[in-house]
């Protein structure tokens, strides 16, 4: 079975047992729309299934990783559409988590928002010297109901994670590892080398011994995630309503327009 990706947005490459999943929308650097999202969702599921693959590699084109959701949609959102992406990420966490695949992170650029949860949930994460990782939900008045308030903590510990998460700021890739929130940091040079190391040597283990370990260890993280969803949920739909989110959505368009 090939995975193919039904989207331009989104790359796949297969190089025997490893595949790549890449987000190509560099200019605007790698903001997910609402198709991306879908497709992305769908690209798991098939990974899930396919026979013939033993380690996905999850990346991004250009200079940025991921930045999250694509702001200058907003105005399109209803309250409705807002929460079936909300539900969507839901979904999207979980086939990461129960994908039998591990998935690496190749953490070359700045991974933001729904971008850096998406990293934190993979398996590992193997970053450059120059990659950057936070989540601003806070600054554009959203609460985190895309599963940041459970991975956070999970990697980096409550102070911490309440940190990152309440001020919005960016920690740089040494910091993150220092934090546990990514596994290893490397010279950009030698990212692609390390990761095709490690993807390589995962690949050569027997798979359903693989499969079971990834499954065994994610048990208690599914069971937070499944728990508190619904209520991480119902916070951001509730913020994404307010007028503070409103005013803090067209303070960042307008600084982009200029």
């Amino acid at each position: 079975m090939t995975i193919e990706s039904a989207c331009e947005d989104i790359l796949v490459r297969t190089d025997g047992p490893i595949v790549t999943i890449a987000f190509n929308r560099p200019d605007k650097l790698n903001a997910l729309t609402a198709e991306m999202s879908r497709e992305f969702l769908r690209l798991l599921r098939a990974l899930s299934d396919d026979a013939d693959s033993r380690v996905a590699i999850l990346a991004g084109q250009g200079r940025a990783f991921c930045v999250g959701g694509d702001l200058s949609l907003e105005e399109s959102f209803t309250a409705l559409t807002f929460q079936r992406e909300l539900e969507l990420f839901a979904e999207t966490v979980l086939a990461i988590l129960s994908c039998p695949k591990p998935i690496i992170c190749r953490l070359h650029g700045d991974a933001v928002g729904w971008g850096a949860t998406i990293a934190l949930y993979c398996d590992m994460v193997i970053a450059s010297e120059p990659a950057r990782i936070g989540d601003p939900h806070v600054t554009v008045g959203l609460s985190t109901g895309d599963g940041a308030s459970v991975i956070w903590p999970q990697l980096a510990g409550y102070a911490r994670a309440k940190q990152f998460l309440l001020s919005g700021e960016l920690m740089g890739a040494v910091q993150a590892e220092r934090y546990g929130l990514v596994n290893e940091v490397v010279a950009a040079a030698t990212l692609d080398e390390r990761i095709g190391q490690l993807a390589g040597k995962i690949a050569s283990k027997p798979q359903l011994a693989v499969a079971m370990t990834k499954a065994s260890v994610n048990i208690a993280l599914k069971k937070l995630v499944q728990s508190s969803m619904d209520t991480y949920i119902a916070y951001e739909l509730a913020t994404q309503q307010h007028p503070d989110h409103l005013k803090a959505v067209d303070a960042f368009l307008n600084s982009r327009r200029k």
